[in-house]
C-alpha cells in the first residue's frame, strides 16, 4: 500500500506541475535551442524538467518513507541521509549544466565525490560477484574500484541515452519498475519504495516528454535517474541471499541487474569505448549511439523509443526465464541476445 501511495503521489506532482514548469521556463528562456549538428528538435523546448523529476521523488519518498516494521519486511533505512546528500549535489551539477553549461571535467569531479560518499561513507558498494564467472569474494581495493566504475557508468548512462523523446524517461520507468517489484518480492520496502517513487514520477513525465517532447529533462533529470538508480542496482546485488523468498532464490542477482539495465549500460559503454580508442573524451557529444543508428534508418523518435523500450523489456523477460541457470551461462544467453 505504502508502495503505491507514493508511486502516485509523484505521478500526481510530476502530471500537475509540468505544465505550469513549462511556462515559467519559456517565460525565463530557459530552453534548448535547435542545433542542426547535434540535436533533433526544431524549436525552442525547455530544458530543466528535471527540476519536477526530482522535487516530486525527493517529496513522494520523505512523505511515504516505511521508517518502521511494516507487516514483518525488513528495513534498511540509515543510507537515507546519504541518498538526500548525493541527491542534491547531482541536481545542482546538472541544473547548472542545463542553464548555464558546465565542463564535463568539473561534472566528472563531482561525480568522484558522489561516487566516493556513496562507497566509503554509506558503504554501498559491491564486495561480491555472487558466482558471477565462478568469482565470489573480492577485495576491499576490488571492491571500491568496481563499486565506483559502476556508480559514474550508471549515472551517465541515462545522460547519454537521452538523446530521443522520451527514451531515458521511458526506460527509467522500465527500470524502477523492475527494480521495484524485486525489492517488494525481496520484502525490502525502503529500496522498492524509492524505486516507485522515481517510476511515479517519470511515468507522468512521460506524458510531457514523448516525442513531440514539450519539455526535456536536462542533465538534471537524467543525472538524478542515473544515480538513483545506481543505487538501486548494487543494493540489490548485495541483498542477503539468506533473506531472500523462494521467487527469487534463483534468479542472479548480478545478472538480472544487468539484464535491467543491459541497453543504457551496453550503449554508455560502446561509446566510451570507441571514444577513447579515437583519442576523444569519453564525455564529448556525437551522434553514434544505438537511437542515432534506428533514426538513420528511417525511424521517428516515437518509434525509437518503442523499439528499444520493447528490447529492454524482452531483455528482462530472458533473464528471467531463464531463472535457475548457472549465472554465467545466463548471462552469455542475455548477452547473446
Amino acid at each position: 500500500k505504502i508502495i503505491l501511495v507514493g508511486f502516485i503521489t509523484s505521478f500526481l506532482v510530476v502530471l500537475l506541475a509540468t505544465p505550469a514548469l513549462i511556462k515559467v521556463a519559456n517565460a525565463k528562456k530557459l530552453f534548448d535551442e535547435p542545433d542542426e549538428k547535434r540535436k533533433l528538435h526544431k524549436t525552442n523546448i525547455p530544458s530543466v524538467g528535471g527540476i519536477i523529476i526530482f522535487a516530486a521523488t525527493l517529496f513522494s519518498y520523505a512523505l511515504w518513507f516505511p521508517s518502521e516494521q511494516v507487516s514483518g519486511h525488513n528495513l534498511i533505512n540509515s543510507d537515507l541521509k546519504y541518498i538526500v546528500a548525493t541527491l542534491l549535489i547531482l541536481f545542482f551539477i546538472g541544473i547548472k549544466d542545463d542553464i548555464i553549461g558546465t565542463a564535463p571535467v568539473k561534472k566528472l569531479v563531482g561525480h568522484f565525490i558522489v561516487g566516493l560518499i556513496l562507497v566509503t561513507m554509506a558503504d554501498i558498494r559491491l564486495t561480491s560477484m555472487h558466482g558471477l564467472f565462478g568469482v565470489k569474494e573480492i577485495p576491499e581495493w576490488a571492491s571500491i574500484f568496481l563499486s565506483l566504475f559502476t556508480y559514474i557508468v550508471i549515472s551517465n548512462a541515462f545522460n547519454l541515452i537521452d538523446g530521443v523523446d522520451g527514451l531515458a524517461s521511458g526506460i527509467g520507468l522500465i527500470v524502477c519498475v523492475s527494480f521495484g517489484v524485486w525489492f517488494f518480492i525481496a520484502g525490502e520496502l525502503t529500496y522498492a519504495s524509492l524505486a516507485f517513487s522515481l517510476g511515479g514520477s517519470l511515468l507522468a513525465f512521460l506524458v510531457f516528454n514523448f516525442s513531440p517532447a514539450k519539455i526535456f529533462m536536462g542533465d538534471s533529470g537524467a543525472l538524478i535517474i542515473g544515480l538513483i538508480v545506481s543505487i538501486l542496482a548494487i543494493k540489490l546485488i548485495e541483498f542477503p541471499k539468506h533473506h531472500l523468498p523462494e521467487e527469487l532464490i534463483g534468479l542472479s542477482k548480478p545478472v538480472f541487474a544487468i539484464s535491467v539495465l543491459m541497453y543504457p549500460l551496453f550503449d554508455t559503454l560502446r561509446v566510451f569505448i570507441r571514444r577513447t580508442i579515437k583519442g576523444q573524451s569519453p564525455f564529448s557529444p556525437d551522434n553514434k549511439h544505438i537511437h542515432h543508428r534506428l533514426l538513420k534508418i528511417g525511424l521517428s523518435q516515437g518509434k525509437v523509443a518503442l523499439v528499444l523500450y520493447s528490447v529492454n523489456s524482452l531483455i528482462i523477460a530472458i533473464a528471467v526465464v531463464t531463472s535457475g541457470m548457472e549465472p554465467s551461462t545466463c548471462l552469455y544467453i542475455v548477452c547473446g541476445f
